[in-house]
């Protein structure tokens, strides 16, 4: 019994020490579905702003000016990460949640 459980406490360590995480979220249709996948206006609207500011001259900016585009820039891109629908799990809590099913 002793043996199982340090088998067991030490394979469930040696996963939760690993850096994988898994990634539940919807798959992109293939090239073989019709649905067409619809941006949505304030992304598409946050998207022409940052090829906007990419397509700028900015030799003639001041460096306030340049550093506050940058920070424009830098939170577009905090927004646009954030608005994924992403839901990340590590391995270690996987394996615990199957342990926890097993169990109870």
């Amino acid at each position: 019994m002793k043996k199982q459980l340090l088998c067991l406490s030490l394979l469930v360590l040696s996963l939760v020490m690993l850096p994988n995480s898994a990634m539940a979220t919807e798959t992109n249709p293939g090239p073989n579905t019709t649905e067409k996948t619809e941006i949505p206006v304030e992304v598409k609207t946050m998207l022409d702003r940052i090829e906007e500011i990419k397509d700028m001259d900015k030799s003639d900016l001041s460096r306030a000016e340049r550093k506050e585009l940058r920070t424009e820039v830098r939170t577009i891109k905090r927004e646009l990460r954030s608005s994924g629908n992403g839901l990340y799990i590590s391995t270690g809590a996987i394996i615990i949640i199957l342990l926890l099913i097993i169990i109870l």
